[in-house]
């Protein structure tokens, strides 16, 4: 299902929330669009293991323009990179071959610092390979890990930093307030725009969005905070070019609600094969949530107690056709 969701929507937003599994905290990270919802929990969060994710069930690893392209955004040391690219793509059957193929190419693959850009880029590298993700927008809080590929940003949790910032005089709890409605009525704007794009509603955002993130206002704190979400514009402005693309990540928020009330009753999974079914069934209840199906009637054909004249599709053709 997640593989039918990641190559046919236009958009997924993406969140994580603790959990507890055989007495340890673990990660569980939910990735959705408009017609379905995955959840996969692991014991760490990373980068690294984002892209494991997006992969899927594939093992592979490839070396190809899109792992250099990775690779010189995080900008590499060039000549490590001239030694890996022959002009041809390769492909790795699973981390044995690739390591190996990296450790031959005089690459410390016992250097967690140096080896992890290059699992990245190889994973990257799958990803493109299989047809996965595509052209989707990755919409998320600006956790570290979610930020690859097509990326956008929640306002919802651009504005919140606004409320971090601890004012120490009126005029400085002023200036914050000001910034705050600003941006409020900007992301009005960004929702109107939405529902009718022009390409000269779009130039006139762009110039507002810089006249507004330009603003000086003496309080150091809040001038920073203004000049780096404008170095995150193309981001937060993502709806452009896009405009399908959600202004902000309540999609998954709303979607782990349940996780979270279900780890507050049972505490935690114990066994790997509980777990795994933890996060099935929350994925296939969310799915069949989002395409307007009874969860339990899709469970009552799937057992072979639903009606034999109407069968349910299998739910990632349904999530594949809606697109």
């Amino acid at each position: 299902m997640l593989h039918a969701g990641l190559v046919s929507a236009p958009y997924v937003t993406v969140d994580d929330t603790g959990a507890r599994h055989a007495n340890r905290n673990f990660h569980t990270t939910h990735i959705g669009g408009a017609h379905f919802s995955a959840f996969r929990t692991a014991p760490f969060k990373s980068r690294l293991n984002f892209l494991a994710l997006l992969r899927g069930n594939y093992q592979d690893y490839v070396l190809n323009d899109a792992a250099f392209t990775f690779l010189e955004d995080r900008q590499v040391d060039p000549s490590l990179l001239t030694r890996l690219n022959t002009g041809e793509p390769r492909r790795f059957a699973n981390q044995v071959p690739f390591l190996a193929y990296l450790a031959e190419n005089g690459i410390d693959i016992f250097d967690r610092s140096i080896i992890r850009p290059f699992a990245e880029a190889g994973i990257w590298g799958a990803i493109r390979h299989h047809g996965l993700v595509g052209n989707v927008v990755i919409v998320s809080d600006d956790a570290g890990q979610f930020r690859v590929g097509n990326h956008a940003l929640c306002w919802v949790h651009a504005e919140r930093l606004l409320h971090k910032l601890m004012p120490a005089t009126p005029r400085q709890v002023k200036h914050v307030e000001t910034l705050r409605e600003l941006i409020w009525l900007f992301y009005k704007l960004l929702k109107d725009y939405q529902r009718s794009p022009s390409r000269r509603a779009a130039h006139g955002l762009q110039v507002r969005f810089d006249r507004i993130f330009s603003i000086r206002t003496g309080y150091r704190d809040l001038d920073q905070l203004l000049s780096r979400l404008k170095r995150r514009k193309a981001e937060l402005l993502r709806v452009l070019e896009r405009p399908e693309t959600p202004l902000n990540t309540n999609a998954s928020e709303r979607d782990l609600r349940g996780f979270v009330i279900k780890r507050k009753i049972s505490g935690g999974t114990v066994s790997r094969n509980g777990r795994q079914a933890r996060d099935s069934m929350l994925g296939l209840m969310k799915t069949c949530q989002k395409l307007g199906l009874s969860f339990w009637h899709y469970l009552g054909d799937r057992l072979g107690m639903g009606d034999d004249d109407h069968p349910i599709a299998p739910l990632p053709s349904m999530v594949a056709a809606r697109g």
